[in-house]
């Protein structure tokens, strides 16, 4: 490609991405102020957040997660948010033992109680551990917050509340899911410790 396909091709992602965010903005911030309700809501009751996905969505998972145990803007306590995505020797363990669809239940069975929140990523709504995991969450009483993609509206239906980005493009998924995670994660530490 020349230089100047380069760029063509970089004004239309973004484009693209700009768009989807701006349509997601209009459809989904009243979700995103319910989703950062429920868990200041049970965080302040001594809740845990717990999250998963993969691949990318395992970066989304752990980034949320990391934004919340560590800071967001405020320099303030930590609040308790894991990703069981991010211990190899779990990880590995429990897909040689169980097989991979298992990987996060079987954490989430360890570390899970009770009125704890679970995020759950996958934008094609189709991955079987983590439908595994929001399954036990379901019946351990731990509340689900989905995020998928336009085909994961099965997915949706099996979660408590679920952000369903209006498109089947993957990478334009993952950026409105982390779009709106970062949007939950002020919110929740807007409530919890006041500033911005």
């Amino acid at each position: 490609m020349r230089r100047s396909e380069y760029e063509r091709e970089a004004r239309r992602a973004l484009s693209d991405s700009a768009r989807l965010l701006e349509e997601v903005a209009d459809s989904s911030a009243e979700w995103a102020g319910a989703a950062a309700h429920e868990m200041v809501s049970r965080l302040r009751k001594g809740a845990k957040v717990i999250c998963c996905g993969n691949g990318g969505s395992a970066a989304d998972a752990q980034h949320i997660a990391a934004e919340l145990s560590g800071k967001f803007y405020l320099n303030r306590r930590a609040l308790p948010a894991i990703a069981v995505t991010t211990n190899p020797s779990s990880v590995t363990a429990i897909s040689n033992d169980f097989g991979y669809e298992h990987v996060f239940a079987k954490q989430i069975e360890g570390l899970g109680k009770r009125g704890d929140i679970l995020l759950a990523f996958t934008t094609s709504g189709g991955s079987p551990n983590v439908l595994k995991a929001i399954g036990l969450a379901r019946k351990l009483g731990i509340f689900v917050i989905g995020f998928t993609g336009a085909k994961g509206r099965s997915f949706a239906r099996k979660c408590d509340m679920c952000l369903v980005v209006p498109s089947t493009d993957c990478p334009r998924i993952q950026e409105a899911h982390i779009a709106v995670g970062h949007s939950i994660c002020f919110l929740v530490e807007k409530a919890m410790f006041g500033g911005k």
